[in-house]
């Protein structure tokens, strides 16, 4: 390959927007160009393709199942071999899991035989404000080095949050060193294009460098059954990690959701610190999206099955949870 292709990772903690903001990326790419997206997931099923685009000159990989800074390390390679040789990207982007550390990706990237066919520019990480006001966030290991190993900052969701958290994000954003290259602020993930061809600050460095060798998530079990359920029998995974759990459920693509059951169930779900899932309503497909207390849903073109993912602090009661959710089908 005569030019390296351009690289770029997309980070921020749980629900900070990093999907939304690929896709209005996306949104902004030249017709004519061949993209490649990598998507990682903490969870062992896998929601965020659902949400992105289905079009020519888009490649997007899903690796599912733990974090691929590290227990997911070889799949990383695996996944980016076969997306090189068969998307031919002419631009990568990255997006790993939010409980992700940027440092195990860096490492991949700029060694052994990828050092000679990537060439790795500015490393954008996503803030939510509002995560400022949660203390667990905040001690969190993996959201300090995201934010120290970025040369760009994103504040995003600023429609939501308080103009005194956005100040108070900005203040201390400022006063890191080294500088960032860039602090933005955005709404609903949108900010040029232009961003992703900043080149790389090399010394930035890790305040936690070892972290990302005992982060959380694990392989997946290539043992496991392929995700085929069938109608009325949802497949279910669970995952562990260091810090949070996950479980996630696919169902057949021909079981149709009652939204405004389905919305209020996942709505009051107690104990949810993250709940992403495709659902078919009728003949349209949306994504549910929340964050905490918040969240909101869109429609999307994803039409393969209806899927949900839930990450909490600690394991919550899955089979009461599947029992909910099979009560939102509307009967055949």
């Amino acid at each position: 390959m005569a030019d390296k292709i351009p690289v770029n990772i997309v980070t921020g903690f749980l629900g900070v927007g990093k999907t939304t903001a690929i896709n209005a990326l996306l949104a902004q790419k030249p017709a004519n160009e061949r993209w490649a997206v990598l998507v990682n997931e903490f969870g062992q099923i896998g929601v965020d393709q659902a949400a992105m685009p289905d079009e020519d000159g888009l490649h997007i990989k899903e690796l599912a199942g733990g974090c691929i800074c590290c227990a997911l390390g070889p799949a990383l390679r695996a996944g980016l071999a076969t997306l090189i040789r068969s998307a031919r990207p002419q631009r990568l982007i990255i997006e790993p899991t939010g409980l992700g550390h940027p440092e195990g990706i860096i490492d991949t990237l700029q060694g052994g035989s990828f050092k000679d066919v990537l060439d790795l520019r500015a490393i954008i990480c996503l803030l939510d404000p509002q995560l400022l006001e949660d203390p667990r966030v905040m001690a969190h290991e993996t959201f300090q080095d995201q934010l120290n190993l970025a040369d760009i900052v994103v504040l995003n969701k600023l429609d939501l949050a308080a103009p005194t958290l956005v100040d108070k994000a900005m203040q201390g954003l400022q006063g890191l060193f080294p500088p960032k290259q860039r602090i933005e602020q955005a709404r609903h993930g949108r900010f040029d294009i232009s961003l992703l061809d900043l080149i790389r600050n090399d010394t930035l460095a890790a305040q936690f460098p070892d972290s990302h060798n005992q982060q959380q998530g694990q392989a997946p079990d290539p043992l496991q059954p392929l995700l085929l359920p069938a109608v009325g029998k949802p497949v279910r995974r669970t995952g562990q990690g260091t810090d949070f759990v996950s479980c996630g459920w696919v169902f057949h693509k021909d079981e149709v959701f009652d939204y405004d059951r389905l919305e209020s169930m996942l709505n009051h779900l107690d104990g949810a610190l993250r709940i992403k899932g495709a659902f078919r309503i009728g003949y349209v497909w949306v994504f549910y999206n929340r964050v905490l207390d918040s969240h909101d849903i869109d429609k999307i073109a994803w039409r393969r099955d209806s899927r949900v993912e839930i990450i909490a602090p600690e394991a919550l009661d899955w089979e009461r949870i599947e029992q909910q959710l099979q009560s939102c089908i509307e009967p055949a």
